[in-house]
């Protein structure tokens, strides 16, 4: 196992066997961790031995030159990609995420957010939310489905989180971009997810959106997990998070902003470019 990955396993054994390794991943505390997971596409390498953990309640910021592997990394996550090597643990290390499809791992309440806004643009934001709610899906349910008190309840809150509550009769295209960022968020909370991956959710805000969004994110991050992938450093530096910088489908440097940033590797090949 991988050093960092040692750290969080107690009573971890040295190359331990197939068997010993299925023991000990599940004495660690982390809600996800990925064991040198290692992809590659047509000869490149997207992640090499890629190792790091996220605590239960943690909010992560992930950030990285372009092709450092932060969006092949969530795809090893939600089942999009299924890494070449490694492993990708997850609730206490109980269940291994890179033997499950990409349905079989939302329904365990990992959510994610692309950087495009995924909305339903010709209905209103309060429908947009009705259409995520974690439901019975069967046929029977859709033919005779209503909403309930505790349905509205629920989208109330949601809205309160977003900010969205005075244009919940608003057509979901009709929002700004920032807006529109915020209903995806919503959506997915209105799943019930444990874990967020928020991919650059302040790509083209305002400075006002960009601070209300890390406003919205450390709420969120007050009863859920969250790792966000980001490019915009002053917003990281809002956030107020542990940093992993990735390089080359590898950690590079994992610390505050203020350690992550004067690190002269991190320098050089990401914020001195």
């Amino acid at each position: 196992m991988s050093a960092a990955i040692s750290e969080a396993v107690v009573g971890a054994e040295v190359a331990p066997s197939p068997e010993k390794k299925k023991i000990d991943r599940q004495t660690t505390s982390a809600l996800l961790y990925l064991d040198g997971i290692s992809v590659s596409f047509d000869g490149f390498k997207a992640l090499n031995e890629l190792s790091f953990i996220i605590e239960p309640g943690e909010m992560r910021a992930i950030i990285g030159p372009n092709g450092a592997g932060k969006t092949t990394m969530m795809d090893c996550i939600t089942g999009k990609t299924r890494p070449d090597s490694g492993d990708v643990f997850y609730q206490a290390g109980t269940i291994d995420l890179s033997q499950l499809d990409e349905t079989e791992i939302a329904s365990l309440g990992i959510g994610r957010k692309f950087q495009k806004p995924t909305v339903f643009e010709m209905h209103t934001v309060e429908d947009n939310l009705l259409l995520a709610l974690k439901n019975d899906r069967s046929v029977r349910a859709a033919l005779f489905w209503q909403s309930s008190a505790d349905q509205e309840k629920r989208i109330d809150q949601v809205l309160d989180t977003i900010r969205l509550k005075g244009v919940r009769s608003r057509v979901a295209g009709g929002l700004s971009h920032g807006q529109k960022q915020w209903l995806e968020i919503g959506m997915l909370l209105a799943q019930e997810p444990k874990l967020l991956l928020v991919d650059e959710p302040v790509a083209g805000m305002t400075d006002v959106e960009t601070m209300q969004t890390a406003e919205l994110l450390k709420e969120i991050n007050q009863t859920k997990t969250v790792v966000v992938v980001e490019h915009d450093m002053a917003f990281v530096r809002e956030l107020g998070v542990k940093v992993t910088c990735l390089h080359e489908g590898s950690v590079l440097a994992e610390g505050s902003i203020d350690q992550v940033s004067t690190n002269d590797r991190v320098v050089e090949v990401y914020l001195g470019r």
